[in-house]
């Protein structure tokens, strides 16, 4: 680093020239009476207005483009592992189905006047059989709702009304039904009269009563959960394929809701059947159609 300063004066002791040179690394200045020059890379980027006085244009830097913003992520767009979600309810839906065997099994039993769960009856030769595809069914059904309400605890801005009840009611219609084959009938009622007047007496298993109460919170939890991801998928266009073929597949499993209340409430009160196990039959047949739907959606959109 170097300073050096010169000055000079005329005969009346007035300053003709005065030079100043500062020197630090490669930047240097010099001033002069009535000229200024700016040398350095620091004073060609900051002085191009001098230079241009003197015919030599400082170089410019050309400004950087602005960044582009980020898209927001949507859940859409962060599909995780939704399509485990979808495996399992669609595997449950199916598992749900079993019921269906007994057109090809020799059951012994009534399909239009007997109850679905009496097809897993313990004094039924196959109700090991369909105890264990009802457990199945169960137990899909509820890790996925679990799951789908997990990831939806991950994502706020997904957490809406009616997907987190519609998610929850799919979760407790799979709880429900896998305790449904913990807690089966020691016998056939609507098949057996002395089965019946046991039942009336008090005098089965407590199974029988805990049993009603499964499988009421089974279709309570299905119901909820139909209901519920049907509105949502209409209300948040979500869900296209549930949104389209839903609404059809409440009203119906409504309409055969009411039809099995209805013989349930007959038969109780010891006016037959009317056709108790086929209005059963289409409510649990619905519930299925509507779980594959669902699983069909979520697997197409990639998101709960």
């Amino acid at each position: 680093m170097a300073i050096r300063a010169e000055k000079r004066t005329n005969h009346d002791g007035r300053a003709v020239r005065t030079s100043h040179t500062w020197r630090a690394g490669r930047t240097r200045h010099t001033a002069r009476t009535g000229h200024t020059r700016h040398t350095g890379q620091a004073g060609q980027a900051g002085q191009t207005g001098q230079r241009g006085q003197e015919g030599h244009p400082g170089p410019t830097r050309p400004p950087e483009p602005a960044a582009s913003p980020t898209p927001p992520t949507t859940p859409a767009a962060r599909p995780g592992r939704t399509w485990i979600v979808a495996l399992l309810i669609g595997l449950g839906a199916a598992a749900y189905t079993a019921w269906v065997l007994e057109v090809v099994l020799s059951t012994g039993l009534n399909p239009i006047e007997t109850y679905v769960s009496e097809l897993a009856a313990q004094d039924q030769p196959l109700g090991g059989l369909f105890r264990a595809t009802d457990f199945t069914a169960g137990v899909l059904a509820f890790t996925g709702g679990l799951l789908a309400l997990l990831r939806l605890r991950g994502h706020p801005e997904s957490r809406r009304f009616w997907s987190v009840t519609g998610w929850a009611g799919v979760t407790l219609f799979g709880a429900a039904t896998a305790a449904d084959a913990w807690l089966p009938l020691s016998c056939t009622p609507t098949a057996d009269p002395v089965c019946a007047a046991r039942e009336t007496a008090g005098l089965v298993p407590a199974t029988h009563q805990a049993h009603a109460v499964s499988s009421s919170l089974a279709m309570t939890g299905a119901l909820v959960g139909i209901i519920a991801l049907t509105v949502a998928a209409r209300r948040y266009r979500i869900f296209a394929p549930l949104a389209a073929h839903g609404p059809a597949l409440v009203a119906m499993e409504l309409i055969a809701t009411a039809w099995t209340l209805t013989a349930i409430a007959m038969f109780t009160a010891g006016r037959g059947t009317w056709a108790l196990g086929a209005g059963q039959r289409l409510q649990v047949l619905l519930v299925a159609l509507w779980l594959g739907l669902l699983a069909w959606s979520v697997h197409k959109e990639r998101r709960t």
